[in-house]
């Protein structure tokens, strides 16, 4: 008889992905329709792929295990408090979102899928004289080795050669968080 645990998991999952859409909450796609959006990008020590739910474990791993440095990276006090199946939950929703093409979150994995070393962010944004807005972590273990510095330049020149950005901004990078909230947003 199978396991009950696994059988309320796959309910869970499936219900997930059937109503994540509900969740959607771009009115358009982000890029435009003839834009092959980019599946995976792979370094000599880590790839970028969609973030699913199939990640959920090894993600949740390497976000609560990371806590005091995701503090500094968005501000406030997330991820303190996450669940299981919080993050479930948020990984379906950039999981439907990034097939809607209406943001795109990319998992940071090990070559061998061993382990979640970080993750990205592509959203739209309707801040002025910006088209997107770009965020990103490397697992606190990992930034003492210079992960999150080779990270951040993969994503740069990824973004600036292989996406159909004009102007993406790194809050936290190019400005600080609270800068980045003071700009002015536009109607778009």
């Amino acid at each position: 008889m199978p396991n009950r645990f696994f059988l309320s998991t796959t309910l869970m999952i499936f219900s997930l992905i059937m109503t994540t859409s509900s969740y959607a909450q771009s009115p358009r796609p982000f890029v435009p329709e003839e834009f092959s959006v980019p599946e995976v990008l792979e370094t000599e020590r880590f790839r970028l792929r969609m973030l699913t739910v199939n990640d959920v474990v090894k993600d949740f791993d390497a976000v609560t295990t990371s806590s005091a440095h995701l503090q500094k990276v968005w501000g406030g006090e997330w991820p303190i408090g996450l669940t299981l199946e919080q993050n479930l939950i948020d990984l379906g929703w950039h999981q439907k979102e990034f097939q809607r093409r209406r943001s795109f979150a990319y998992t940071v994995v090990a070559l061998d899928e061993s382990r979640v070393l970080g993750c990205m962010y592509i959203y739209p944004t309707r801040k002025a004289d910006y088209d997107a807005v770009v965020y990103f972590w490397a697992r606190q273990s990992e930034l003492a080795s210079g992960l999150e510095t080779e990270l951040e330049s993969t994503i740069r020149n990824w973004i600036k050669n292989d996406w159909p950005f004009k102007n993406a901004v790194y809050p936290g990078k190019d400005m600080s968080l609270e800068e980045w909230e003071s700009i002015e947003e536009v109607a778009r």
